[in-house]
C-alpha cells in the first residue's frame, strides 16, 4: 500500500513525499478506522483527507465553518482535475443545481458545506441515497465545551455520522490541549492510537512580549512598522479600535487598511485582496481576519490588545511564516484589556429569567414541536449560540430529542412558462403539479408555499411536496428559495415530571462554569505574557507537548542571554480602573429617558453601556447610539451594579 500511496501522491497532488503524520492518517481512514488529526496550522491537514477521497468510492464530506477556505480549496482541487465542490449561501442557483447534479450522478468526490447544512431536511434526505465514503471535520476543536470556540451544532455532527452510518470520520484541528482532544476521540469514536499528532513547534517563529501602557501602544507598533515594512498582521478586539489604528497608521506613511466584521462586504473583501496580493503591507483586524487565509510570506504578527486565549494566540501567531523564513510574534502586553475582554464573558451570560422564559417555551410546548433560532433570541434576548448551547444541552440530557431542520416556506418562480412545465408529464401527474401551484399564494414573480398548509389542503405527505419541488428545481425549470429555518423536536416522555427550577438552576451554573473557565484563559495569556522562561516552551507545554532546550529566540532567553532578566515575573502594565463619572450619570439618565424596549432591565443596559451588543439592541439599531460602549473600560459587575441601583427593572 505505501507504494501505491506515494504514486497517488505524486500523480493527484504532485509531491514526491509526505509531510509528518500525513501518510499515518491517510492509511487508517483506508482501513476504515476513524482519527484524529492534530497538526499546527499549515502542516498539510487538508490532505490527510483529499487524498484517500481519490481512493475511497464515493464522495467525502468535507465540514468546514469558513466559507473563505472552502472556496480557497475547490478551486485548488479543480485546477489539479479533481472533481470538488461547495454548498454555502454565496452560490447561484444554477451553480447549486449544478451541485446536486454531481452528487447524483456520482461524479463529485469532495463535497465541502457548513456543520449547518446538516441541520436541513431536504439535504440530509439527498445524504440518504449516496455513497458517502467518508466525513472530514475540519475545526473540531468546536465540538468541546472545555474548548475556545465551542460550536453546538459540532456537537450534533456526531449524532448525523452516527445516523447516516459515515464512517470512517476524520476530526481535523490545529488547536486541542488535552482535554479538548480527549473530547473530539470520544465524541467520533476515535482509538488513542488513531490520534496523530505532530510537533507544534515552528523554530522560525521568534515570540516577542513588549510590555506596554495603553498610551504607549500606538506610537510604538507605528515606529516599528515604519521600520520593519514587511507583510504584517496587527491583531485587535474591538472593531472601532481596528479603525482608529489603521487611521493612524496610515497618517504616519504606514500603507495599512482595516478589517472587521462590521466593515461592507465590498470593503472587506478589497482589504483582503489588496493585502494577499502585497498592494497593503499591513491588514488591522479583528479575529474576523485570518481564517483560510492562505498566504505564505506574513512576516509578523502583532497583538495590539491581548488576545482572548492561547488557543486563540496560537492560531493568530501561525499566520506568520508558513515559508519557514523567521517572522515575530509580537505582544504589545497591556492588561487594562483583560476589562473588555472580561466583559464579553460576562455580557453573553442570560439572566436566570431569561433562561427559565427560554426554558418554558420549550418544555411547555407539547411532544413534537419547531422553533425558529432567530425568533427564540428575539424573543429572550439571548444571542443564538447562547440558545443553541441550553438546546443541545437539554438533548445530551435527554429531556430533547433533535428530528433535524426543516424550512417553514418556500418560494418559487417558473423558468419555464407555466404551461410548458406541465405539459411535460402524464395527467396524474400534471393535476398533481397544478394543485401544488394552485396551493401557494401568488406574487408578481414568486409564489410562496407553506409545505405542511399544502400537504393538508392537497392531503399528500409533506415529503411529496418537498421532492415535488426538488425534482422541478433539480430539472431546470423552477428557481426555488427556502426560508424561515425552524428546527424539529421531541420531549422526552418524562420532560413533564423534570424540575423546571432544577434545569435553570444547571443551566445558569454551566453558564457560570463557562464564565469561569473563559475568565481563567485570560488570566493564562497574562501568565504567558509575564513568563520570564522559554516562551515557546511554557506555550508548548500548553499544548501537552514537551520541549528539551529552550528555543533561544524568545524576548526571555534573548533577556536571559543579555543577563538582564531576572526570576521575577515580568510586569505588565495596568492603569486605574477609570471611576463612573457624574457625565456618565447623565449620560445613562437620558438614555433611560428614551425608554428603549431593549435596555429595560439593569443587564441588558449594562451590557450596551460595555459596549456589547445583543439581538434586541441589534434589531432596534441602537449600536450608533453615542452612549453605546460608553463605559467600555470599566468592569461589567461596576456597571452592572451603577445600572442596578439607577432603578431598573
Amino acid at each position: 500500500m505505501p507504494h501505491d500511496l506515494h504514486a497517488a501522491l505524486k500523480k493527484h497532488f504532485g509531491h514526491t513525499a509526505f509531510r509528518a503524520g500525513q501518510q499515518q492518517v491517510v492509511e487508517t481512514l483506508l482501513a476504515g478506522r476513524s482519527a484524529l488529526a492534530l497538526f499546527p496550522t499549515s502542516a498539510g491537514k487538508s490532505l490527510c483527507y483529499q487524498l484517500p477521497a481519490l481512493l475511497m468510492e464515493g464522495v467525502t464530506l468535507v465540514i468546514s465553518p469558513l466559507i473563505a477556505l472552502m472556496k480557497d480549496q475547490v478551486e485548488t482541487l479543480k485546477a489539479r482535475g479533481i472533481a470538488a465542490a461547495r454548498l454555502d449561501s454565496s452560490l447561484s442557483q444554477q451553480e447549486v443545481a449544478e451541485v446536486f447534479d454531481g452528487m447524483r450522478n456520482g461524479t463529485l468526490k469532495l463535497l465541502y458545506i457548513a456543520p449547518e447544512r446538516l441541520m436541513n431536511e431536504n439535504f440530509v434526505e439527498r445524504l440518504k441515497k449516496l455513497k458517502i465514503a467518508m466525513m472530514a471535520v475540519d475545526e473540531a476543536h468546536c465540538i468541546s465545551e472545555w474548548g475556545h470556540n465551542f460550536r453546538p451544532e459540532y456537537l450534533r455532527l456526531a449524532h448525523v455520522a452516527r445516523e447516516l452510518g459515515i464512517r470512517p470520520v476524520l476530526a481535523l484541528t490545529a488547536t486541542a490541549t488535552p482535554s479538548v482532544a480527549a473530547d473530539i476521540r470520544a465524541a467520533f469514536a476515535i482509538a488513542q492510537g488513531d490520534h496523530v499528532q505532530t510537533s507544534f513547534h515552528r523554530p522560525n517563529l521568534h515570540f516577542r512580549i513588549t510590555p506596554c501602557t495603553a498610551k504607549q501602544r500606538l506610537p510604538y507598533l507605528t515606529k516599528v512598522l515604519l521600520k520593519r515594512k514587511v507583510p504584517s498582521i496587527v491583531y485587535v478586539t474591538l472593531q472601532h479600535t481596528a479603525e482608529e489604528v489603521a487611521t493612524h497608521l496610515q497618517k504616519s506613511g504606514v500603507n495599512a487598511l482595516a478589517y472587521h466584521a462590521g466593515l461592507p462586504d465590498e470593503h472587506r473583501h478589497a482589504a483582503q485582496d489588496a493585502f494577499m496580493s502585497g498592494q497593503t503591507d499591513v491588514i488591522v483586524a479583528t479575529i474576523a481576519f485570518g481564517m483560510g487565509i492562505d498566504k505564505s510570506d506574513i512576516r509578523a504578527v502583532y497583538h495590539y490588545n491581548l488576545p482572548k486565549t492561547l488557543e486563540n494566540y496560537s492560531q493568530e501567531t501561525g499566520r506568520a511564516g508558513r515559508d519557514g523564513k523567521p517572522s515575530v510574534c509580537e505582544m504589545l502586553a497591556c492588561a487594562d484589556d483583560c476589562i473588555v475582554l472580561e466583559n464579553f464573558t460576562f455580557g453573553d451570560t442570560p439572566t436566570p429569567q431569561a433562561i427559565r422564559q427560554l426554558l418554558d417555551h420549550l418544555m411547555l410546548s407539547g411532544g413534537e414541536f419547531d422553533v425558529s433560532m432567530y425568533d427564540l433570541s428575539h424573543a429572550t434576548d439571548i444571542r443564538p449560540l447562547v440558545i443553541e448551547t441550553v438546546i443541545t444541552n437539554l438533548e445530551l440530557d435527554g429531556v430533547l430529542r433533535p428530528l433535524g431542520s426543516f424550512y417553514a416556506s418556500y418560494q418559487f418562480r417558473f423558468l419555464q412558462p407555466e404551461q410548458r412545465i406541465l405539459s411535460g408529464h402524464k395527467p396524474d401527474r400534471q393535476a398533481f403539479l397544478r394543485r401544488l401551484f394552485a396551493a401557494g399564494k401568488r406574487g408578481t414573480k414568486w409564489i410562496t408555499l407553506n409545505p405542511d398548509q399544502a400537504a393538508a389542503a392537497l392531503e399528500e405527505p409533506r415529503d411529496r411536496i418537498l421532492k415535488a419541488l426538488t425534482w422541478l428545481q433539480e430539472s431546470g425549470e423552477i428557481e426555488l428559495k427556502p426560508s424561515g429555518s425552524r428546527q424539529k423536536y421531541r420531549l422526552s416522555e418524562d420532560a413533564h415530571r423534570r424540575d423546571l427550577k432544577e434545569i435553570t438552576k444547571k443551566m445558569q451554573q454551566l453558564f457560570a462554569d463557562r464564565e469561569r473557565r473563559d475568565v481563567e484563559r485570560l488570566r493564562q495569556v497574562i501568565e504567558l505574557a509575564s513568563h520570564r522562561g522559554c516562551l515557546t516552551k511554557w506555550l508548548l507545554n500548553y499544548f501537552g507537548e514537551t520541549m528539551e532546550a529552550d528555543c533561544g529566540t524568545c524576548t526571555s532567553c534573548k533577556e536571559h542571554e543579555k543577563g538582564l532578566a531576572d526570576d521575577s515575573p515580568r510586569e505588565i502594565p495596568q492603569s486605574p480602573t477609570p471611576p463612573i463619572t457624574t457625565e456618565h450619570v447623565a449620560a445613562i439618565q437620558e438614555l433611560l429617558r428614551e425608554k428603549h424596549p431593549s435596555l429595560r432591565t439593569s443587564r441588558q443596559l449594562a451590557r450596551f453601556l460595555c459596549g456589547l451588543t445583543s439581538p434586541a439592541t441589534s434589531r432596534e439599531r441602537l449600536t450608533r447610539h453615542p452612549s453605546f460602549g460608553l463605559l467600555e473600560r470599566i468592569p461589567f459587575a461596576d456597571v452592572l451594579a451603577q445600572t442596578d441601583s439607577m432603578g431598573r427593572l
